[in-house]
């Protein structure tokens, strides 16, 4: 048991250390009066002495300790990049769905697998941008994955795997200056396709403020068809006809053709591993290096609250304070007059 005072220490010893002083004295002087007025005098004293006590035990805040287990406090940093150029769209996931049902699906599993971390979501087509600051709420992170799709192709400038770079780099900076102490967990999410003109930057100078994750590759080396993606007036997504290939004789559907190589290159600039993604299964492979002495096997932490333990003491005053309302409206309802003779 601890205490947690309600009202500070220094007031509540002023105001009832004089209330205990005059009380029992006041009982102390009825009970030396030895006479039937004297002892009642002195237990009426007594029991105003026990109320003093009673509101200082709970004017100290008298409080046991509850151990639950909270996931509020799992000292782990999710950041999931997500690829969302056209080619994510392309048809061969799990048979025929496109590449970013995949992603949607392993999103969700690793938040289930780290429950109570910080999620924080960054995607780029044509620009990157975070799309989900560090949160702890999981209910945001599956509402982002609810309604994202890929970008509208006639925006589309290409791809490029490095154009996150920047703002993964401001996020995981950030992470390590605020949090020293958190794991940080990378999730890069792309096909790895490097469509745009330039040669593509390293992301090796980040691999230090990464503690684990993976680069999850989608695509199979056949390739998928990918349809067209527009957004209508009112705002909505419309999907068209399937892209078509301008380059090869009778114009066939375009295919997308994920990168092994290059999705190899950048899990190992990160430090962490290539995962290829081609249907949906379990993601607990990938977390299953954290430190234990961080976080549990299932996300979560013991937490140690404490519950004041007020009741007994407030009933225990409620019965004084009736004895002494009976008391005191026994007291009044004598008779007071002159006796004759």
């Amino acid at each position: 048991m601890i205490l947690q005072p309600l009202v500070p220490v220094a007031l509540l010893v002023i105001v009832v250390i004089p209330l205990l002083v005059l009380t029992g004295t006041l009982a102390v002087q009825g009970f030396r009066q030895n006479s039937p007025a004297g002892r009642h005098q002195a237990w009426s004293w007594l029991r105003r002495l026990a109320i003093v006590v009673v509101v200082a035990v709970i004017g100290v805040g008298p409080s046991l300790p509850r151990t639950t287990m909270d996931t509020s406090i799992t000292a782990v940093d999710m950041f999931f990049v997500v690829d969302r150029t056209g080619s994510m769209a392309a048809e061969d996931y799990d048979g025929t769905s496109p590449r970013l049902d995949g992603v949607r699906a392993d999103i969700n599993s690793l938040v289930a697998d780290v429950p109570g971390a910080r999620y924080s979501i960054i995607s780029f087509d044509s620009q990157a941008s975070r799309q989900l600051p560090l949160t702890t709420d999981a209910r945001a992170v599956k509402s982002w994955t609810q309604t994202m799709d890929r970008e509208v192709t006639a925006r589309s400038q290409g791809s490029l795997v490095d154009r996150p770079l920047d703002e993964l780099s401001r996020a995981l900076t950030a992470s390590a200056e605020q949090h020293p102490s958190n794991i940080r967990l990378v999730f890069f999410m792309t096909d790895g396709e490097n469509t745009a003109d330039g040669d593509r930057r390293s992301f090796a100078d980040l691999a230090p403020l990464i503690d684990g994750g993976a680069v999850l590759g989608y695509g199979t080396e056949e390739g998928g068809r990918m349809k067209e993606y527009a957004l209508s007036a009112a705002g909505d997504g419309t999907e068209g006809t399937y892209l078509k290939d301008e380059s090869l004789p009778g114009s066939p559907d375009a295919l997308s053709i994920y990168d092994p190589v290059e999705l190899a290159a950048l899990a190992d600039e990160l430090g962490v591993e290539f995962v290829h993604r081609t249907t949906a299964g379990e993601t607990t492979q990938m977390i299953a290096g954290l430190d234990p002495e961080q976080i549990a096997a299932d996300g979560r932490r013991s937490l140690t609250s404490y519950q004041m333990l007020l009741w007994p003491f407030a009933l225990l005053l409620s019965v004084l304070l009736a004895a002494e309302a009976v008391a005191g409206g026994a007291h009044l309802g004598r008779k007071v007059g002159v006796e004759h003779a």
